[in-house]
């Protein structure tokens, strides 16, 4: 793998963005109409940026695919309690992804009081039926690397490259997203591409003695 200023941590088979949350409008107007009809939607327009964000953040697929269940049933529970203002005005993308950041601190808090746990498991991207084998074993290698090396970032930089380079959100829906003014944001991602470099050359130094 090669860190660089534009990581290639956004998972196999994913396109760049283009910064807008263009499925936001189709999702407030499908939810403003009917919940369990546009909860459906919202569901189907971002479950693929709620997973990998948080397949990024906490490095394990079983716990990636717990933190997104988790964050999907808090955002239908709040729904339920929203009046009609409060979803016409809702930035979906960005709540949603407030609320799985929400819910991935608040584990590692409850983690942090228990004990350790073992080596992260592999965290592999999402099968392609036409990968090779050899490509298939080197996107699985570098995926593993990847979460290894993400996981040594302090958490708030861990998140903000997470949701830069993964996400693909612009830098001012990230502010939204940590509750950080923007500078802060580019600040964390700065530093934290410039760790994950610095932790990169380590293993490959260390890997060629």
């Amino acid at each position: 793998m090669t860190v660089t200023d534009e990581v290639s941590i956004r998972p196999a088979g994913a396109s760049a963005e283009s910064g807008g949350d263009a499925a936001g409008a189709r999702v407030v107007a499908a939810l403003s109409g009917d919940l369990d009809g546009g909860f459906a939607v919202l569901y189907e327009a971002y479950r693929g940026p709620v997973f990998s964000t948080a397949l990024r953040l906490c490095g394990r697929w079983a716990e990636a695919e717990d933190l997104s269940a988790e964050a999907f049933l808090r955002a239908y529970r709040a729904l339920c309690g929203y009046g009609p203002e409060r979803i016409a005005d809702l930035r979906p993308r960005a709540w949603l992804l407030t609320i799985l950041t929400n819910v991935w601190r608040n584990g590692l808090r409850t983690a942090a009081r228990k004990p350790p746990l073992g080596p992260l498991e592999d965290a592999p991207d999402p099968p392609d039926p036409a990968e090779g084998v050899e490509d298939a074993a080197a996107r699985h290698e570098t995926g593993r690397e990847l979460a290894d090396l993400l996981a040594a970032l302090p958490d708030a930089q861990r998140a903000a490259v997470v949701l830069r380079h993964v996400t693909d959100l612009p830098v001012a829906e990230i502010a939204e997203v940590m509750g950080v003014p923007e500078g802060t944001v580019k600040s964390h991602v700065s530093r934290g591409l410039a760790r994950l470099r610095r932790l990169h050359q380590d293993q490959e130094e260390g890997g060629a003695r």
